[in-house]
Order: structure tokens, then C-alpha cells, then sequence
């Protein structure tokens, strides 16, 4: 690469942006970034402008100012041009398409949830155009630059970019395999740099499938240790609610927070529904309040850290993951990271041209995956019943197909069956109408 670094971070009012500036200037000796553009669009130009006044003071006390140039644009094509790394974390619709995605589904008895079930697709239905707008772009600006995203649902959208737009080079990430992994270090009472913990299956639907401690197999141990382990559980799956001892113990393999909703189900609805009738609302409107306090702190002209606030965001340890991705792959270091990443038979049950999420080591060439046991019948069935889902999703999130649609949710394991699946698509796309062009042709925007 050349010695000009270039970032393009879409996405980059987000309150997680703190995060990323950290990670950055951590690692600033490593990985020596000249610029980083942050972009927006037109709604979230207050919040751009917010995150990056604070992101140049928090270049400014790192003391390098000379260096490290912080660029806030709504132009993404200027953004992209000659990047050679571009991070997206962006929200199509913002906060409030959440909050919907969340209220609608439990309006219908089925779990409301931004990445899971119902809600889950509603958001892939309006990002996933997004994203491969953005590969158009960097086909045309940027073609060697590498693409970390973070935007969920993070699978699903990563899966978009390798069948639409193949010669992208991509990798998904997400937090949440880092939580599982401090799960098992406290389980087994180890040092971080001791273990070994080999995960493997979908974004928000994977694994912790082997463990290593000092090079011996400890995965009976891990998943008995973690079992009622909450504290590394991300703060919008956390619950009062423990595992099924019995099936975890059968499974033989540490399930992530978000497999509360397929083995738990019963008792996450009940939950949701509890918080609502208390008053303290849905995920998106606990979100809400907190970004707001945050935007508050960012604005303080004397704040040039990140703040403490935001690890109640559930964005925790996003610099460590995308920052530390970026780093192995510029200086070609081979970091064993969890990515999603393109199959190519490394998680046999599945399509070889579909997205999975697995331990991975992070060269300048590529992700190279570990190598992954064949699943044992207690996760298999499930798993490709949940990859089926996300590719009929993703294809009717392209083409815009109301009938594949409709399939893809009455698929999906957190969706009720019959047909108020149809009524309850139908207002999904009424209350997104701005957001899914691609499905006008299909419904009426008035209900009568």
C-alpha cells in the first residue's frame, strides 16, 4: 500500500464512532492512518458533525493532529475515492426503523428483535440495496480497497456483497464473538493469550465450537463454565433467564447470546412484552435515550476521550474487532479474528458461495478460515435451515419478490406460520415505504 493510509467510515455519525477513533489511535504506530472520512447523509448531519468535532479533539490529545486527518463529508463518493479501507456501520432508516422493527413482529405474538426473526429482515430488506449501491461505488473509486462491516445484519449483508459484487474483498464482523471468548477466559480462569476458542456458523447464529487452553482440549469445561455466564452477554440479549443446562450440556458447544431466541423463545417474548407494559420500551427506544445522553457528552467542547457511556450502547469492543482486523490485514500479521467471510467449504453443511461466521486468521491476500468439523447433528438442521432463510431473504431483498418474501419469513424459526405472516409483511413495507421501493408493486400503501 501506499504510504498515504486512507479510511472511509459510512456510517460515521454514529455513536459508535468514538470507538473506531480509539482503536485507531491505539494502534497509530502500527497502523498509521493520514485520513479518515467520515460520511453521513443529509438526516444525520448534526450527528456528523457532533462525532466529528470529538473525534478531532481525540486526535488532538493523541498528538496527532499533523498526521491523522479527520474528514467529515454527506459525499460518499468523495469519501470513496481512492480509500483503502472502507467501514460501514450505518442504519438505513435510523433509530425509529428500529423501534418498529422491534414493536411490529411482537404486534403479531412473535419476537421483536433488529437482527433476529421478523424485525431481523426487515432491516436486511432496506440495507441490503444500500450496501451494494456502496459496491457500485467502490467498483468504480476505490477497487482494491477492502470493505469491514459492521452494519447488521451483519451476515446477511456481508452474504449480498460476495454473490452481487464478487471481487469486493469483504469481511463481516460483529462484537459478540468477543464476548464469548472473555466468557470462556473467566470460565477456565486462563489469560487471553493462553486460549484457543475456535467458533463457527452464522452471524448472530454461531458457535464457540472448540477450546484450547494451552493447546489442550477444554470444551467440556468451557461450556459447563459458561453456562450461567451473563456478564459477557451483549446488554440487548441479556436475561434473568439461564439455558436449558440439560441441552447446552448435549449440545457440546457454547451457543452465542443470540441463540436465546431459538432455544429460549417462549421466555424472550415474555420478557419483551414485560418490558413494554413496565414502561421501559423496546431495545431501539432504551437505545434512543441512551444515544441521546451520549450526543449530549460528545457535544461538551472539553470532552476529547471516548466516554465510559457508550459501553452501555452494546457496541462494546467494536474497536477491537474492526480496528484490529484492519491492522492484520495492512501489516500482514495473520490475527486470528472471528469474521464473516465467504464459505468455500469450510463449514461443510453449507453452500460454498454463501457468507458464514468462523475463526479466521487476517492476511493482505484474504481471510484464511480454520478448519472446521463436520456439525454434529444438533446444530446442523438448524443451521441450514437458518442459512436457507437468509438466502431467500437476500434475494428478495434484490429483486424485490413479495412471494419469496413471504417464504423467507415463513421459514424463519421466530415467525409464526399462516397467513397473518402476509398482513404482517405487508404493514412491515407500509411502515418502511421509503425505505423498499422495491416492494410498491406489490401492496397498496393505504390499507383500504
Amino acid at each position: 500500500m501506499s504510504h498515504k493510509l486512507k479510511i472511509a467510515t459510512i456510517g460515521g455519525g454514529s455513536s459508535y464512532t468514538p470507538e473506531i477513533i480509539e482503536g485507531f489511535i491505539k494502534r497509530y504506530a502500527e497502523l498509521p492512518v493520514t485520513e479518515l472520512w467520515l460520511v453521513d447523509i443529509e438526516d444525520g448531519r448534526e450527528k456528523l458533525e457532533i462525532v466529528g468535532a470529538l473525534a478531532k479533539r481525540m486526535v488532538e490529545k493523541a498528538g496527532l493532529t499533523d498526521k491523522f486527518k479527520i474528514y467529515l463529508t454527506l459525499d460518499r463518493r468523495e469519501a470513496l475515492k481512492d480509500a483503502d479501507f472502507v467501514t460501514t456501520q450505518f442504519r438505513v432508516g435510523l433509530l425509529e426503523a428500529r423501534i418498529r422493527d422491534e414493536k411490529i413482529p411482537l404486534r403479531y405474538g412473535m419476537i421483536g428483535q433488529e437482527t433476529n426473526g421478523a424485525g431481523g429482515f426487515a432491516k436486511a430488506l432496506r440495507t441490503i440495496p444500500v450496501i451494494l449501491d456502496i459496491c457500485k461505488d467502490m467498483t468504480e473509486l476505490c477497487p482494491n480497497a477492502w470493505l469491514v462491516n459492521f452494519t447488521n445484519p451483519s451476515g446477511m449483508v456481508t452474504e449480498s456483497v460476495i454473490k452481487y459484487y464478487p471481487n469486493i474483498k469483504i469481511a463481516g464482523l460483529c462484537n459478540v464473538p468477543i464476548g464469548i471468548r472473555k466468557s470462556v477466559i473467566k470460565a477456565l480462569n486462563a489469560k487471553d493469550e493462553e486460549v484457543e476458542l475456535i467458533c463457527g456458523g452464522l452471524n448472530h447464529f454461531f458457535w464457540g465450537r472448540k477450546v484450547l487452553h494451552n493447546g489442550i482440549d477444554k470444551t467440556k469445561e468451557a461450556v459447563e463454565g459458561v453456562l450461567n455466564d451473563i456478564d459477557n452477554t451483549p446488554a440487548n440479549i441479556r436475561t434473568n433467564d439461564s439455558w436449558v443446562k440439560e441441552q447446552i450440556l448435549d449440545l457440546g458447544m457454547i451457543p452465542c447470546g443470540y441463540h436465546r431466541y431459538y432455544y429460549m423463545t417462549d421466555e424472550m417474548y415474555r420478557a419483551q412484552v414485560a418490558d413494554i407494559k413496565s414502561g421501559k420500551g423496546t431495545r431501539g427506544e432504551q437505545v434512543k435515550k441512551v444515544e441521546k445522553e451520549l450526543f449530549e457528552l460528545y457535544k461538551d467542547p472539553d470532552l476529547n476521550v471516548k466516554p465510559k457511556q457508550l459501553e452501555q450502547r452494546g457496541g462494546q469492543y467494536y474497536s477491537d474487532a474492526a480496528c484490529e482486523l484492519i491492522n492484520s490485514i495492512y501489516n500482514d500479521k495473520g490475527t486470528v479474528i472471528v469474521v464473516s467471510t465467504k464459505n468455500n467449504g469450510v463449514i461443510d453443511c453449507l453452500p460454498d458461495n454463501c457468507a458464514v461466521e468462523v475463526t479466521a486468521r487476517a492476511y493482505k491476500d484474504g481471510i484464511k478460515p480454520f478448519a472446521q468439523d463436520p456439525f454434529p447433528k444438533e446444530a446442523r438442521g438448524i443451521l441450514q435451515l437458518m442459512k436457507c432463510f437468509e438466502e431467500m431473504a437476500i434475494e428478495a431483498a434484490v429483486t424485490g419478490d413479495y412471494n419469496k418474501a413471504i417464504h423467507a419469513l415463513i421459514l424463519n424459526p421466530l415467525v409464526n406460520s399462516g397467513h397473518q405472516v402476509k398482513v404482517m409483511f405487508d404493514e412491515i413495507i407500509r411502515e418502511n415505504w421509503d425505505y423498499l421501493p422495491q416492494f410498491h408493486h406489490a401492496i397498496k400503501r393505504e390499507k383500504y
